[in-house]
């Protein structure tokens, strides 16, 4: 008789095995646990071996998900400004709204296995903020937050002031998880004078010479602009430190 194709030999090791009243999948943890105790492991030792697996398959899976992503940030990914402001203080400056981030960046990070998704995360009256997960098929992902207050400006009722944040927010954190920027980029406003506040703590970000010190400057930084109320400065801020953290991963690898 020929011998089975592997496809073939695969599908008859996931076939599910009966114990009992129970259906075990091969090659399961519940199938691994089973064999593990029918050879006289201890549930403590099985609980070790499995939390060790676990944390070996994530360490695997972002392993992954870095090379995904230096794959993409390769491609050179260029984000245009679409829209134009034509009145106001701004006037003649142009910017990307949120459908010119995304359209610039999905069909790269397809290409990858990577995917963007945003959730709100906090919905108070005076204060949104958006999260915005960057995900590997792998199973590792990566997220981004970012809060401001309702956008009242422009004589906009509160569903509107508070769309108008949302679309900002996205905007600026799937911005910041992809570490890109517009072409360009005038940082909404063409000033290059940066305020005492913000270049004090994107210069905490550049000193920072290891994940967990760039981990403690995000939480403080972001404290620090959360209480300012500073969003546009909050979000120049994430993307270097996103920036940063790929910068110091990419060190780790080599």
């Amino acid at each position: 008789m020929n011998a089975l194709a592997q496809s073939e030999v695969t599908a008859l090791e996931q076939v599910p095995v009966q114990r009992g009243a129970m259906v075990v999948q091969q090659n399961s943890p519940a199938a691994i646990m089973l064999q593990a105790l029918a050879q006289g492991s201890s549930i403590e030792d099985i609980g070790r071996m499995m939390d060790l697996q676990e944390r070996y398959e994530a360490r695997e899976a972002e392993k992954l998900c870095n090379i995904a992503f230096a794959g993409f940030k390769s491609e050179a990914v260029q984000i245009f400004k679409g829209k134009k402001v034509t009145a106001g203080p701004l006037a003649g400056k142009s910017y990307a709204e949120l459908h010119d981030v995304v359209d610039a960046v999905t069909p790269a990070l397809s290409r990858h296995g990577l995917s963007a998704s945003w959730k709100i995360t906090k919905d108070e009256k005076d204060w949104i903020e958006v999260t915005c997960t960057l995900k590997h098929v792998g199973g590792h992902s990566e997220s981004v937050s970012m809060g401001g207050p309702p956008d009242s400006g422009g004589a906009k009722n509160a569903i509107q002031a508070r769309a108008s944040t949302v679309s900002y927010l996205q905007r600026y954190t799937l911005k910041a998880i992809t570490g890109l920027s517009e072409t360009d980029d005038d940082n909404d406003g063409g000033s290059e004078v940066l305020d005492v506040h913000l270049a004090d703590w994107l210069s905490a970000i550049n000193e920072a010479t290891d994940l967990d010190q760039l981990k403690r400057t995000r939480r403080d930084g972001g404290a620090s602009f959360t209480k300012k109320k500073d969003v546009p400065g909050y979000a120049r801020f994430a993307a270097e430190a996103s920036k940063r953290e790929l910068q110091l991963k990419g060190a780790n690898y080599v």
